[in-house]
């Protein structure tokens, strides 16, 4: 656990690192000597108490205070600075059978143990956990590179102190590490993101996931239902793949605009669980504009307009319509960014609104007519 502390204490953006391990300063014990115990006439449990009641107070009698409702309590008990002193403890007396007060020196000695630290078990396996906190990077990063420097057990390695960290700004997505190279005993193994946060993320990101997958199907199911055409609702569910050419790149154009530094750290604006929950929102919104746009060309092919012209009147035709949806949404989602929690849902909305709303008015046409160019209504 120290290993491994004092790397993550090395790796650049891992602050508060900390474990499970107490750190406990040792206990006095004081322990008897039974033969002289008994030949002072004193018993064991006579001492135990003595020192429970030197150590842990004992009330011994209440004081009535005038202006008081109820009385206060007496407790005997030594100052706080002459517990931790063995030295002052040998003035601490006994009462023995005879009634002779004998000293506490002459009953015992003291010794300082060591505390037990507690062992906890996870899959019936001692295990000691370590946390640390992400400044200014994501926690992904700080993993990878903390797992690519880690080397097999039995190979030697200089102390931490001794290597020469590699810059952030140095490391790639293929070419990781910090240059501290570290290992630990043999027998032992490292889990990261075990418990952590970090799990947490994964799984809800996991979940949002299956969720996105069920939203496109029943979308897909709904569009079958209508149109009658199982070609069809795959080009007007086009437009969803074109979400992510705002969503991703437009987080990254905000903390390039945008990003703030807290005490020395990066604190930008991370695509969020909120975020990937706008995302799922937006494959309902932009569908609604290949609807309209798909929509008015086949009502207009089944007026008689020839299919290319008509695909490029519902350019122009529906333009509006979708331009004041589109307009609505957004500005909508402009209070959510100012929110703490749901501000990458607002973002994910904005970003996401206007590269659909520009690459639908171009893409959904095309797809349509590369799907129904040779077919009737292209030659009629």
């Amino acid at each position: 656990a120290d290993l491994v502390e004092d790397r993550l204490k090395a790796e650049p953006g891992l602050v508060e690192v900390d474990s499970i391990r107490e750190s406990t300063p040792p206990k006095l014990v004081f322990v008897p000597d039974q033969e002289k115990a008994a030949l002072a006439g004193v018993s064991i449990s006579e001492i135990a108490a003595t020192l429970n009641t030197a150590f842990k107070g004992n009330n011994t009698q209440l004081l009535r205070v005038e202006g008081e409702r109820n009385p206060l309590r007496i407790l005997l008990q030594l100052p706080e600075e002459v517990r931790s002193s063995p030295s002052e403890h040998s003035q601490l007396f006994v009462k023995g059978a005879t009634g002779a007060m004998v000293s506490l020196a002459e009953l015992g000695h003291w010794s300082l143990e060591r505390v037990d630290q507690t062992i906890y078990h996870k899959n019936l396996k001692p295990v000691v956990y370590v946390f640390a906190e992400c400044a200014g990077r994501p926690p992904a990063e700080c993993i990878v590179d903390v797992q690519t420097d880690q080397v097999p057990a039995g190979q030697t390695v200089p102390p931490l102190t001794e290597q020469t960290v590699r810059p952030v700004e140095q490391r790639t997505y293929f070419s990781n590490g910090s240059g501290l190279a570290w290992n630990v005993p043999a027998g032992i193994d490292v889990v990261f993101s075990g418990e952590g946060e970090w799990n947490i993320t994964l799984d809800v990101f996991r979940d949002l996931g299956l969720a996105f997958g069920a939203a496109m199907i029943m979308i897909y199911i709904i569009l079958v239902a209508q149109t009658g055409s199982f070609l069809i609702p795959i080009v007007v569910m086009m437009a969803i793949p074109l979400t992510v050419i705002g969503v991703m790149p437009g987080f990254w154009m905000l903390n390039m605009v945008s990003g703030n530094v807290v005490s020395g750290y990066a604190d930008p604006v991370y695509f969020t669980a909120t975020a990937m929950i706008g995302m799922i929102a937006l494959a309902g919104i932009v569908t609604r504009d290949s609807i309209i746009l798909v929509d008015f060309i086949e009502l207009a092919v089944r007026h008689g307009r020839p299919l290319f012209a008509a695909i490029l009147e519902s350019r122009v035709v529906r333009l509006r319509p979708i331009l004041l949806t589109a307009g609505a949404a957004l500005l909508s989602s402009i209070p959510i960014t100012f929110d703490p929690i749901f501000s990458g849902l607002g973002w994910s909305l904005i970003f996401g609104l206007i590269s659909s709303t520009v690459f639908t008015l171009f893409v959904i046409p095309v797809c349509y007519w590369l799907l129904k160019a040779r077919g009737p209504e292209a030659q009629n």
